[in-house]
């Protein structure tokens, strides 16, 4: 069975993962979190992801007056769900480490700054194809926020718009915007994650 280790430098600090085949890295999220807790977990943790998710056919005509970042997002493993993640907004770039529990429209979740370099690494072992998208964030009603995502690559034309919410209560409650298409929340088919599944 072929091992290897991953390094992640955080300031001067390292996290060492000890890989044994793809199905293995299942088991890092335990030292992800301990370690994100101990050292910066504080400031980027979340508890709980709760959101809906829909399909976009026809963009709102006024799209261009919202800001837009640019995602690369890479899967190291798919149950749990652990990604990285490169955004850019302007001359801003953040790289991110994430964890996502099972789960539809409420998952556990954690995130992780990297640095370029442990951003760079880690993709390069990415498990599928590289998303790429444009993504809007759109102020919505009672304070909400959407954010629609453009895909691009072999995924151009897929459209979808996610909204988080505090709470379950006002995730039931929400009502969408005519623009809205389907929703797909329920519809596993539409996790990021199993959409970069395809071209190594």
């Amino acid at each position: 069975m072929i091992v290897s280790l991953l390094k992640i430098w955080y300031g001067n600090s390292t996290v060492i993962w000890l890989k044994s085949d793809r199905k293995a890295i299942a088991g890092l999220y335990a030292v992800f979190i301990a370690y994100g807790l101990a050292v910066c977990g504080i400031r980027r943790k979340r508890a709980m992801e709760i959101e809906r998710k829909f399909l976009i056919e026809k963009l709102p005509e006024d799209l261009g007056q919202y800001p837009v970042w640019c995602l690369e997002q890479a899967y190291l493993c798919r149950e749990p769900v652990i990604r990285v993640r490169k955004e850019e907004y302007k001359e801003k770039k953040e790289f991110i480490l994430t964890y996502k529990s099972d789960g539809l429209m409420e998952r556990e979740e954690y995130n992780l700054p990297l640095t370029q370099e442990s951003y760079l690494h880690l993709k390069a072992k990415a498990d599928g194809r590289i998303i790429t998208k444009k993504r809007y964030r759109i102020p919505e009603k009672s304070g909400l926020m959407i954010e629609l995502d453009i895909f691009e690559g072999d995924l151009e034309g897929l459209i979808m718009a996610e909204v988080e919410f505090p709470d379950k209560e006002t995730a039931n409650a929400y009502q969408p915007p005519e623009w809205f298409g389907k929703e797909v929340t329920f519809d596993k088919t539409y996790h990021n994650s199993n959409l970069s599944k395809g071209k190594e």
